[in-house]
């Protein structure tokens, strides 16, 4: 086995800790009778902790090497999932479980594509085995969830017991990958944050505005439209597993055509995915008005393409962005930015009180066809810099 496999299947043993507890806040919210905002606070509540690990995971992996960082966390993945079988009905320890698998998220999954990264040849090759991992993890955790949490006698216990037995596996698999940049480089000293790369016109022009509709995407897909286009009665797990089946096999999918585009226009990629957000969204507010499930999977297949695209593009750029000393650290920004995609379930929440549902989405449509609009004309005028005119091997990284 090649050593970065052993580093992607920590990543997917996460990926799948962390993304599935989504399926499972339907049956949470049916068989313990959670209100809204109980519901709201077991989701939000991963954030809260994932975002910290996440911008520390990043600089002490620079600093401290890859595996410091992520064994000790993929360790943990596993406890996070016992502590959700060991109190079904314990809201505590529903909410220390989530916590602590945000926790290791955030210190697993910066590090660990900067791993896979140093393990790999670079480019854009690198950038689409993180993605697929981490893709593989988020979709396959919820929809085996789901699946089971449908058809199990014990839907608060069983659907965890995959990830049991997973994280263990793919921990012990890791323990004897060599921590390349360690052994390639000193440590750091006098380490500056932000990291140079971020605190570049580059990042915020050609990365950051993107990087939302990662898993602003895909959690339209797998949290808002399932609850949109069906009644609190009729609202299964198995339904919500199928529409995460569609997005993220759109997500996985479309990323061997993503990482060509990494490789010669990344920021055509980018404006291809922002293309797909648009037409979900446009898509899904049709739905919404219908309460049509067929276009609600259609929407999910689109929101899934711009998933991937943007996920592997994105980390293209920005680990070309990157220098080899923080790497972890970029990627972590990176990180940060995709996961505020997060709040668009709360923000969608939000403007249906004020404009509707299917209005709702039409704006969100608009905010993604206006995105697309500038990021295509950004792409334009980098593709038309003198820069990018020279051949391939004379040119450098545009920094500012």
């Amino acid at each position: 086995m090649r050593v970065w496999i052993r580093v992607a299947l920590v990543m997917f043993a996460v990926g799948w800790g962390a993304n599935q507890f989504s399926p499972m806040l339907i049956v949470y919210r049916h068989a313990l009778g959670l209100g809204p905002g109980e519901i709201a606070g077991l989701f939000a509540i991963y954030a809260i902790t994932l975002i910290p690990g996440l911008l520390a995971g990043g600089p002490l992996s620079d600093r401290f090497g890859r595996r410091a960082c992520v064994l000790p966390f993929a360790a943990l993945s596993p406890v996070a999932t016992l502590l959700l079988v060991l109190g079904p009905h314990d809201l505590t320890l529903i909410a220390a479980g989530r916590a602590l698998a945000g926790l290791c998220s955030g210190m697993v999954f910066g590090p660990a594509t900067a791993w896979v990264q140093d393990l790999s040849d670079g480019g854009a090759v690198s950038a689409r085995r993180a993605a697929l991992a981490l893709s593989a993890g988020f979709g396959l955790g919820p929809i085996v969830a789901a699946l089971l949490a449908q058809w199990s006698a014990d839907p608060l216990v069983v659907p965890y017991l995959p990830h049991l037995l997973l994280g263990p596996v793919a921990f012990v698999a890791a323990l004897a990958v060599p921590d390349a940049r360690r052994s390639a480089q000193p440590a750091i000293t006098g380490y500056r944050w932000p990291p140079a790369a971020v605190r570049t016109r580059a990042f915020w022009l050609a990365v950051a505005p993107a990087a939302p509709f990662v898993f602003g995407s895909v959690s339209l897909a797998i949290v808002v439209l399932p609850e949109e286009v069906t009644s609190a009665h009729t609202l299964s797990a198995g339904y919500a597993g199928l529409m995460t089946a569609l997005a993220f096999a759109a997500g996985i999918g479309v990323q061997p055509a993503a990482r060509l585009l990494a490789a010669r226009r990344p920021q055509a990629g980018v404006v291809a995915g922002l293309a797909a957000a648009a037409a979900g969204a446009a898509v899904s507010a049709a739905a919404v008005a219908g309460a049509d499930r067929v276009l609600a999977g259609l929407a999910a297949v689109l929101l899934g393409l711009a998933y991937g695209l943007c996920l592997v593009c994105g980390l293209r750029q920005a680990e070309e962005l990157a220098g080899a000393g923080d790497r972890g650290a970029v990627l972590a920004c990176y990180y940060v930015l995709a996961y505020l995609g997060f709040a668009a379930p709360y923000a969608v929440d939000g403007l249906n009180g004020v404009f509707g549902k299917a209005a709702t989405f039409a704006a969100l449509a608009m905010a993604a066809a206006m995105t697309t609009a500038l990021a295509g004309l950004h792409a334009a005028r980098v593709r038309n810099s003198p820069v990018s005119r020279l051949p391939a091997g004379r040119r450098a990284p545009v920094r500012s």
